[in-house]
Formats: structure tokens, C-alpha cells, sequence
């Protein structure tokens, strides 16, 4: 329209709906950030160069993954037109969006030094004092989540680098076909760390690594989130550390849920060890349960496994936008 108006005046804060859940988490966000203020003076000096602040590179991770954004550089693009976002981090309409290059590396840099950790746990001590969490019953669970790995990059291990060019690249062409594959044997390139794992039978097999995750019962929150590598008993092996930093920061477990991954007799043994009662699903398909009537008779166990369901929903979210990675102690 030619006699469209040159000049607007726009309120973002009165574009965004009232009842809108980005408010809540906004406002979760702020208080938490404004609590890390001192480690963030930490962090930076003076002097130099101004750079991107942490409190909206905190606040950039959470749209990422809430909007399961798929690249730091799509992320820099949508938010020069996206309101909301803007809204979210605190940026005018005139501030330009970031400079890709500089996110990543400054974000890299942030996350490295255990930052969103804290932020976490700023979150759940707020969620705390508002009596939303539960002290003595909690639920743990484990999934995969995808390393930022191409297969075509699990290699034989001490395999010298390939002299002829590749085809592509930037997809070059492998053929596996024949080959055996293991973590004995294979490595990522890119990512050494990762491990060839998989969800179960009939499932790929993918370079991944183990989150795992403890929720309170109450209203299904988490309360704390572990990496590491993915090994076919990481899932159990976590455990008494999960149960230790909790009381550390204060919980009081009593009983703790689980699936039939954890039926198993060293895994309810260290979980009674830190006088916890295991309230693991009991798996006796071809064999003899870790726990038996004198656990599941009770009602609360019942209430355990009922409850245990949800952490399924969060950590096949955690799965879908890899959120852990800022999470990982």
C-alpha cells in the first residue's frame, strides 16, 4: 500500500498474549539470570570489545530448544523478523540480530563453563521455594541423544586420513557395505566421544550419547540431568550419583521409580544402600525380578510406576532438540 505509514510505533510486550507460556518461563528466566548476575560480572571484563550478553545467550539456548530450531544459523536469521523472540530476549525492533559467527562461538563459550548448569539450578531452587517439588519421591530414566556426529565419521580406530579428495565435501560418498562396525574397533572423527548405540531391536543404530534424567513426582519436574557416554549399563551405574547430588542440594529421597532397565540386582542394591526404596517395574521375562511383594504390595508403589510415565514424555523431548547439552554436569 504506497499510503502505508512510514513510521509505527509498536509495544512488543502488548503483541504477546496475555495467557501466552512463554511469559511464565520468561519471567522464571529473568529471576533466575538476575541471581547469576555476580558470576556473570565474573566472567567478563571491563574492558574489550562489547559482546553478546549471557543473560540472551541463556535466553537464545531455551527458544532454540523450545522451538526445536534446527541451526544456530536459522535461529540468527528468524529472529531479525521474529516479535516474539525478540519480546523473549529484551531487543528493540531496531537492535539487529545476531551475528551468527559470534553467537556460536560466544554460546560455545558459555556453555563450556557449566553457565546453563547454574541457570538450571537457579530454576529448580525457584520452583523449590514455590512448594512445587517434592522431596521424597522421585523418578529416573534414560534415552539416547544424538551426537552432533555423522555416521560416515565412525572410522577404524588409528586409521591414517585418506590422501584422495573426497567426491563431496561436504557429503562425501562411504560405503560401508561388509564392513563391521563396533566401538571397539570405530571411532567419530568428529566426535570421539560418542558412541554406536541404539534404542533397542529393530531400531538404527546411531552415534549418541546417554542422558539421564531424575524427576520429582509432584508435578514432574526435573530436578537434575546427567551426560555421558552410551554404554549398555550407564543407565543403572547413574544412579547412585543421581540420588547422592540430590541430597547434597538439600532432597530427601525416599523412593525412586524407574523401568525394567533397572530391575537388576546391583542397581536396587546400591538404591537401598542410600536407604532409598526402589520402585523399579519388575521385569521376569526369563528370569527372577530384583524386587518382589514386599516392595510392590505397597500402595505407594503403584502410585510410583503410575507417576514414572511422565519423565517418558520429557525425555523424548530432551531427545528431539538435544536441550541436555546445556544441562550436562
Amino acid at each position: 500500500n504506497p499510503q502505508a505509514s512510514m513510521l509505527a510505533f509498536v509495544d512488543l510486550d502488548g503483541r504477546v498474549p496475555h495467557n501466552h507460556p512463554l511469559r511464565t518461563i520468561k519471567r522464571f528466566a529473568d529471576q533466575a539470570l538476575a541471581n547469576l548476575s555476580p558470576t556473570f560480572d565474573a566472567m567478563y571484563g571491563a574492558g574489550g570489545r562489547p559482546s553478546i550478553p549471557p543473560e540472551r545467550l541463556l535466553k537464545a539456548s531455551l527458544l532454540i530448544s523450545l522451538y526445536s530450531v534446527r541451526s544456530e544459523r536459522a535461529f540468527c536469521e528468524e529472529l531479525d523478523f521474529q516479535l516474539l523472540w525478540r519480546w523473549f530476549l529484551d531487543m528493540s525492533l531496531m537492535e539487529p540480530s545476531f551475528d551468527q559467527p559470534s553467537f556460536s562461538k560466544n554460546r560455545g563459550r558459555l556453555l563450556k563453563q557449566q553457565v546453563a548448569l547454574q541457570f538450571f539450578d537457579e530454576v529448580v531452587r525457584q520452583a523449590d521455594e514455590l512448594g512445587l517439588l517434592s522431596d521424597e519421591h522421585f523418578t529416573v530414566d534414560g534415552t539416547l541423544i544424538e551426537a552432533a556426529a555423522s555416521l560416515k565419521s565412525f572410522k577404524p580406530r588409528g586409521q591414517p586420513p585418506s590422501k584422495t579428495p573426497p567426491d563431496d565435501p561436504g557429503n562425501p560418498t562411504v560405503n560401508f557395505r561388509g564392513e563391521k562396525r563396533s566401538n571397539a574397533t570405530h571411532q567419530s572423527t568428529t566426535d570421539p566421544e560418542a558412541r554406536l548405540a541404539k534404542k533397542g531391536r529393530g531400531f538404527e543404530s546411531r552415534l549418541a550419547y546417554l542422558g539421564h534424567a531424575l524427576m520429582e513426582n509432584r508435578h514432574g519436574l526435573l530436578v537434575d540431568f546427567q551426560l555421558t557416554q552410551a554404554t549398555g549399563t550407564a543407565e543403572r551405574e547413574v544412579v547412585p550419583q543421581l540420588l547422592y547430588d540430590a541430597q547434597v542440594r538439600g532432597f530427601h529421597p525416599r523412593t525412586l521409580g524407574a523401568d525394567k532397565a533397572y530391575d537388576a540386582r546391583a542397581c536396587v542394591a546400591t538404591i537401598r544402600q542410600q536407604h532409598v526404596t526402589p520402585h523399579v517395574a519388575q521385569n521376569n521375562r526369563g528370569r527372577r525380578s530384583a524386587i518382589d511383594g514386599r516392595t510392590t504390595r505397597h500402595p505407594g508403589y503403584a502410585t510410583s510406576q503410575r507417576i514414572r510415565k511422565r519423565i517418558e514424555i520429557v525425555c523424548s523431548q530432551l531427545t528431539k532438540t538435544r536441550v541436555c547439552v546445556c544441562w550436562s554436569r
